[in-house]
């Protein structure tokens, strides 16, 4: 054991390669990457956006679905920004230290998610099954509390493998065939035992999301138990189709996520390249579909909170243009004096006389 450690060293950078096998193709399966991430990105901002300026719109459901939107834009953003850069940059290199915070926190969003989304199940059995006490046991408190479980929960998972990795020698090998940092692609390049950290990964994640599979299982189970009660077809098919979504996302969400899981302990006979591929889709494509999925409900929502915001975007280009003078003041040499003077003033004056016009418009019933 002495012997390794002697001849071993900690690598100062990983190399990620990007899809083994398709390096000449590469630039080109960037381009629908990209698009599905600036999608994914807008998507979720608007949703949460939404969601957070609508008071009617502060109800347990979709206040878990702005949970899902913010653990959608870290999983995506944690990933993709790296994967571009592979792409475009040949920017392959990230030091250990970046590369095991990006597994951390791809990991981290990943159960924060399945969290989520077996709290979204549980909402569903509750209004289906139990609807006079949906109310009550969904309270602000109990949702805030969800909220901090799931946190808590990934973190408590994601902490030890920082340490199990950290304790492993590499004697050399930081070529990794991937895009971004997983647990077990950084394990597979040390020159010692694994085992912990292959137990450990398998373990939690049977605990962890495995676990909630079977629970959103159970939860699913029961309503249908519930809904094939029901005397007419009629409310049969509505009450279903409330959970069409949800199931949707369970579907796209989990489906390609272990399959990834699995082949990296026991796929030995599957391409690297279409383990690769589908490793990248799970990360963009569920954070791109969840806004479509859910936001058809809130398409009447999404322009009368974009139309709120008038107001405030008035205000904010009124104090903020005027107050990028100081660039003038740097750098304006050319810029006549009494003109910048002029400006100056007008920018201690105009706003705060605009502003009670603009806001007064939205208050005059008052």
């Amino acid at each position: 054991m002495y012997e390794l450690n002697e001849s071993s060293f900690d690598p100062i950078t990983f190399v990620l390669t990007g899809i083994p096998g398709m390096e000449e193709s590469q630039v080109w399966i960037s381009v629908p990457f990209c698009l599905m991430y600036l999608t994914a990105v807008f998507g979720n901002s608007v949703l949460l956006f939404v969601i957070i300026t609508d008071r009617s719109l502060h109800e347990p459901m979709y206040l878990f679905l702005a949970m899902l939107a913010a653990a959608d834009l870290m999983l995506s953003t944690t990933t993709v920004p790296k994967m571009l850069a592979i792409f475009w940059f040949s920017a392959r290199e990230i030091s250990f230290d970046a590369c095991v915070t990006q597994m951390f926190f791809t990991h981290f969003s990943f159960i924060v998610e399945s969290s989520v989304l077996l709290a979204m199940a549980f909402d569903r059995y509750v209004a289906i099954c139990d609807p006079l006490r949906y109310s009550s046991t969904l309270t602000p408190s109990v949702i805030g509390k969800i909220a901090v479980t799931a946190v808590v929960r990934g973190f408590c998972i994601m902490f030890p493998p920082i340490f199990l990795l950290k304790r492993l020698p590499f004697c050399g090998h930081n070529v990794m065939p991937h895009t971004y940092c997983e647990h077990m692609g950084i394990a597979r390049l040390a020159c010692a035992d694994i085992r912990a950290n292959v137990w450990y990964g398998l373990t939690t994640a049977l605990l962890s999301s495995g676990l909630d599979i079977v629970l959103i299982a159970v939860s699913y189970a029961l309503i249908l138990r519930t809904v094939f009660r029901l005397p007419s077809p009629e409310a049969r098919l509505k009450t279903l189709s409330t959970c069409g979504s949800h199931l949707c996302v369970i579907l796209m969400f989990y489906v390609p996520a272990f399959f990834s899981f699995l082949t990296h302990r026991f796929g030995r006979h599957i391409p690297s390249h279409v383990h690769i591929l589908l490793a990248n889709l799970y990360v963009v494509v569920p954070p791109m579909l969840n806004p479509i999925v859910y936001g058809v409900p809130l398409e009447a929502a999404i322009p009368k909170a974009l139309h709120t915001c008038s107001s405030h975007r008035c205000a904010i280009t009124m104090f903020y243009t005027p107050a990028f003078l100081f660039l003038a003041h740097r750098f304006g040499q050319h810029v006549p004096w009494h003109v910048l003077i002029s400006l100056a003033n007008l920018y201690v004056v105009v706003p705060p006389m605009l502003n009670p016009i603009v806001y007064g418009v939205r208050t005059r019933q008052i």
